[in-house]
């Protein structure tokens, strides 16, 4: 009786010591990693035993929420802007920044629309395409997607001619939506998102020099990170996962 008392007792501690050792990981990432991030988290848990809490949004509303205070333990931001300010705002681990990923800009519109291609020059008549819809973008005010099309927009002299006919969306994804809803006829959005999007086609894409490099950093916020947060980090910047995110349309540095 004792032995068995004493086996019990020891599988007790076992166990005890095993949910102790598990850590949780809080990562703030941009809205367009989505999916990519969901597969890369489910993979790191089944490995170490840790668990991934992902919180997406917009890279703005994000890097605020740190400067605000929330305990994040890694931030991806989908701009080097709004990681600029988190540096300033002194939230994230200066020394751990590393540009981890690079996106295309696309323009999209529904599958069942019987345009396959639009010429992107400044002889485009926006308002004459669109036949009274909207054309969607991440607000340019602070979403980062929206800043890369307002810069390619106004660098192929067509955002004169597109800013009253926005329908601006919180994040990529939220912009996305009102396309495969056909609540806007086109959309500017990352080629990953358009990858991975139903009833939705690229009928466009921006030329990289009409717009800033669609670079994607990648910081710890603490000084000192966790076990769990360093090693999911470092999982990220892995071969492994830059096959996933390939997989998913990012190019990886």
């Amino acid at each position: 009786m004792k032995k068995l008392l004493f086996v019990l007792f020891s599988l007790c501690l076992s166990t005890i010591s095993q949910v102790s050792a598990q850590e949780k990981v809080l990562v703030f990432a941009a809205s367009s990693l989505t999916n990519a991030l969901n597969e890369l988290a489910e993979s790191y848990e089944n490995t170490s035993g840790n668990e991934v809490v992902l919180s997406f949004a917009s890279s703005s509303t994000l890097a605020r929420q740190l400067a605000q205070g929330a305990p994040a333990d890694l931030y991806l931001s989908a701009n080097t802007k709004w990681m600029d300010y988190a540096a300033e705002q002194q939230v994230i681990n200066s020394k751990s920044r590393n540009d981890l990923l690079h996106n295309r800009l696309v323009l999209v519109t529904h599958q069942s629309e019987s345009v396959d291609s639009v010429p992107l020059k400044g002889s485009w008549d926006i308002t004459e395409a669109l036949n009274g819809s909207r054309l969607a973008v991440g607000d340019p005010k602070h979403v980062p997607a929206g800043i890369y099309a307002k810069e390619a927009l106004a660098s192929l002299g067509l955002w004169q001619q597109a800013e009253p006919l926005l329908a601006r969306a919180n994040n990529v994804r939220s912009a996305l939506l009102l396309v495969e809803r056909q609540e806007a006829k086109f959309g500017i959005v990352y080629q990953t998102d358009a990858q991975i999007a139903q009833n939705v086609k690229i009928v466009a894409q921006f030329p990289e020099q009409s717009h800033q490099p669609i670079t994607y950093p990648i910081a710890l916020t603490q000084q000192t990170p966790s076990q769990a947060a360093q090693g999911f980090y470092e999982y990220l910047r892995s071969s492994d996962a830059a096959e996933v995110f390939k997989r998913y349309g990012f190019s990886v540095n």
